[in-house]
C-alpha cells in the first residue's frame, strides 16, 4: 500500500497541472503581461528558487500595503505568497483586491487559481467563470477549470473544458496532459496514453508531461518502457526515486479510489 507521502511525492514531481491565465486576453502570467501598474514588465521575471521568492516577499508586501488598489502588485504579491506555501494569505490578499476591483479579469483569474490551490473548489469555479466570457474564452482559464472539476470528481465536465481549450490551442501540451490525466482517472488508459503521447510530441512539452506518460504506460503493463520514460529527464538520484514510486503506484492500479487520490490533477501545483 502506497503511503500518503509517496503519493504526494509523485504529484509534486510529475503531475502536470493547469496554468491559469492572469488575463482573459491571453497572457499567461505576470512576467509576460504588458503591465500598466507600478511594476514594469521588465521587473517581474519570476524568481527561480524558493529563497528568491522569499526575498521578494518583503518588497512586494510593502508595495501592496502602499497601494492595495494596484492590481499588478496584488497579483505579484499573491504569487510570491503562493510560491512560499502561504496559500491562505494569498487568498486573503486576492479576495480584498477583487472586492476593490470586481471587474478585473486578470485579478479574478489569479483569485480563482489561489482558491483552487487552497481546496475551495466550488468558489474557485464561480470565480473563474467570471475571469473570462463565452464570447472571449481564455484557454488557460478553461484548462484550470477542467483541473478543478477533476478534483471534484466531475471528470466528464472536466473533459469538456479541456476540449474547449483545445479548440483554441489544439496542441497545447499542458491541456493535453491534463486531459490525459482525466482519462486516467476514469480508467480509460488507451485514450490517456494516446493523449499524453500527443502532448509529449509537442516541442514545448516539459519533463512533467513525459512523467505522466510514464505513469500511464506503466499502468498498461509496459513496465520497462515506463521506467525509461520516467528516468529520462531526471538526475540519477531523482530518477531512481521516481521509478521506485512508479512501481509502487502501479501496484495499486486495481484500487480506483487510491488511484484517484494519487493522480488527481491539481490546479496549480509546481508551476
Amino acid at each position: 500500500m502506497v503511503s500518503k507521502t509517496s503519493a504526494a511525492h509523485w504529484l509534486a514531481t510529475t503531475a502536470v497541472v493547469a496554468v491559469v491565465a492572469l488575463s482573459a486576453s491571453g497572457c499567461s502570467n505576470i512576467a509576460n503581461r504588458d503591465t500598466t501598474g507600478s511594476i514594469s514588465a521588465a521587473a517581474t521575471a519570476p524568481p527561480a528558487t524558493d529563497a528568491e521568492w522569499r526575498r521578494s516577499l518583503d518588497g512586494l508586501g510593502a508595495r501592496y500595503r502602499d497601494n492595495p488598489n494596484d492590481i499588478d502588485v496584488a497579483i505579484a504579491y499573491a504569487q510570491a505568497l503562493r510560491a512560499t506555501d502561504q496559500r491562505a494569505q494569498a487568498v486573503a490578499v486576492l479576495e480584498q483586491a477583487s472586492i476593490r476591483n470586481p471587474r478585473s479579469m486578470p485579478l479574478l483569474g489569479a483569485y480563482g487559481r489561489a482558491l483552487a490551490e487552497a481546496g475551495q473548489y466550488q468558489q474557485a469555479l464561480q470565480t473563474l467563470d467570471r475571469a473570462h466570457t463565452p464570447d472571449n474564452p481564455d484557454w488557460r482559464i478553461l484548462n484550470v477549470q477542467g483541473a478543478v472539476l477533476d478534483q471534484m470528481g466531475r471528470h466528464a465536465d472536466a473533459q469538456k473544458h479541456y476540449a474547449s481549450a483545445l479548440k483554441i490551442v489544439p496542441d497545447e501540451p499542458t491541456v493535453l496532459s491534463n486531459l490525459g490525466l482525466s482519462y486516467l482517472l476514469t480508467k480509460d488508459l488507451k485514450n490517456a496514453e494516446t493523449t499524453l503521447r500527443r502532448a509529449v510530441a509537442q516541442k514545448s512539452a516539459g519533463p512533467k508531461v513525459r512523467q505522466n506518460l510514464a505513469l500511464v504506460v506503466g499502468l498498461r503493463g509496459r513496465f520497462e518502457e515506463a521506467e525509461k520514460i520516467a528516468s529520462a529527464d531526471l538526475p540519477e538520484s531523482e530518477a531512481a526515486a521516481n521509478v521506485h514510486y512508479l512501481r509502487q503506484m502501479i501496484a495499486q492500479q486495481h484500487d480506483s479510489k487510491k488511484l484517484g487520490r494519487a493522480y488527481m490533477p491539481a490546479p496549480d501545483a509546481g508551476s
